[in-house]
């Protein structure tokens, strides 16, 4: 697939790299020569500085022959990556897709108006962040969640505690004691991805992801040793965009939520907007202010300053004074699993996000949506199937899936089941698949 990115910055760096492994044809168009630089050392794509909203700029890109133009400049420039996509699709680009950083585009109504200007699709990082920084609050065992049709079919993600009795279990043991509810899809160990066999065995701070029917989810938080507990408390560490989404769209629903901001106008500006949340300005660094405003009685601690070395350590202070559950956005990738092995629940980053949403356009029509997984090389993809799918000819176990992927559950007719080697996959099902990134083109190729 040939693909026109606008936007060298992190996410647009990251989505080159991520595509360019997938052996599609790149090309990245910023005005910051440096970043060009460093992103055609770092992988296989050809660079063309300029401005994305210069007419002459694309036509050298190529967008009259690109299958896909991503404008993704930093949000900031929410106009630019707007016109950039507005002028691709009409010199010739198949699909289109542009950053925002306004709520409001994405209302229904208002989609319409970005459809009939050629934009295939918006999307808002800091937006789909909160969204699943507060997926996190709701299912607060998990340290990463996800639903399929209305919540019939649910992937969640434990690291196994002291205690957990899937502990030195195997796969299949789990899959008796768990009654056909859930089903493990894979395990991230020791900086490794493991698609798990029957005989695989379970180890402690084995981060195990699963995929389990709706009436399994209490089964599935404890067999990983978690419990649920009871949001009453809430702190928030920086009240950017995404500090502020979560903290209005879950004020009215706990006791008391309270946001520190170190800037002083930013805090006037929350103060305006937030109508149940304490804006507190200051440094969120200070462990004393912490202390002072109340931490140790905080069911969550949310950091999510600009500064992933600061919401790291400060959720280490919070989980030190005794917070149950701390959430910290990591935009640096090195960082990710050093944030974890510390003790933090939960790890959010934006490009992984972003990653997912873009992936899916590089797909057959047939994907619904695509999550690339925080802590694991591999992603979570959901299909519908076609009538004459090669997927709905023989039973799972004889169709020579790719050794690193693996067919958790699927839904039809509104019900919910968990896969296994004697599934047969029917038209129309809604299935959902893990895999590596390797060997997602040849899972994709099964459901067309």
């Amino acid at each position: 697939m040939r693909i026109v990115i606008a936007g060298a910055g992190e996410i647009g760096s990251h989505l080159a790299k991520m595509l360019s492994y997938d052996r599609h044809d790149i090309t990245v168009v910023s005005a910051d020569a440096e970043n060009l630089d460093k992103l055609a050392q770092e992988c296989d794509v050809v660079t063309i500085e300029g401005k994305p909203t210069s007419i002459s700029t694309l036509v050298k890109a190529g967008v009259a022959s690109a299958d896909l133009f991503i404008a993704v400049n930093p949000e900031q420039e929410q106009d630019v990556n707007i016109v950039a996509a507005i002028l691709a699709k009409k010199l010739g680009a198949k699909k289109v897709t542009a950053r925002i950083n306004n709520e409001e585009y994405q209302k229904n109504d208002n989609k319409l108006l970005f459809t009939d200007l050629g934009i295939d699709s918006l999307f808002y990082p800091e937006k789909v962040a909160a969204n699943e920084i507060i997926s996190l609050l709701k299912q607060n065992a998990a340290s990463e969640f996800m639903t399929y049709s209305h919540g019939k079919l649910q992937m969640v993600v434990f690291k196994l505690a002291e205690g957990s009795p899937m502990i030195d279990k195997t796969v299949n043991e789990l899959k008796t004691q768990a009654g056909g509810l859930l089903r493990s899809v894979a395990i991230s160990r020791d900086s490794q991805t493991i698609i798990p066999r029957k005989d695989t065995r379970f180890k402690l701070n084995d981060q195990v992801y699963i995929i389990t029917k709706k009436e399994g989810i209490e089964r599935a938080v404890a067999l990983s040793g978690k419990e649920r507990l009871h949001m009453k408390n809430i702190m928030i560490l920086g009240g950017g965009r995404i500090g502020e989404m979560v903290a209005h769209s879950i004020e009215k629903h706990v006791e008391s939520v309270k946001l520190i901001e170190i800037k002083g106008s930013r805090c006037e500006d929350l103060s305006e907007i937030l109508d149940r949340t304490l804006v507190i300005n200051g440094d969120g660094r200070n462990s004393d202010l912490l202390v002072d405003e109340g931490i140790r009685s905080a069911d969550a601690f949310i950091a999510v300053t600009s500064n992933s070395e600061t919401n790291i350590l400060s959720c280490v202070v919070a989980k030190r004074m005794g917070v149950r559950r701390v959430i910290a956005e990591v935009e640096n990738f090195e960082y990710i699993k050093l944030a974890e092995e510390m003790g933090i629940d939960c790890v959010i980053n934006k490009k992984l996000i972003t990653a997912g949403r873009i992936f899916r356009f590089t797909l057959s029509n047939k994907v619904r949506s695509i999550k690339v997984l925080t802590g694991t090389d591999a992603e979570v993809l959901e299909f519908i199937v076609n009538t004459d799918s090669k997927i709905t000819t023989d039973k799972l176990k004889n169709l020579n899936l790719p050794e690193d992927a693996i067919i958790g559950g699927y839904i039809r007719g509104g019900e919910s089941f968990i896969a296994d080697g004697e599934t047969i996959i029917r038209p129309y099902d809604q299935v959902v698949v893990f895999a590596s990134p390797d060997s997602i083109s040849k899972v994709d190729k099964l459901f067309l």
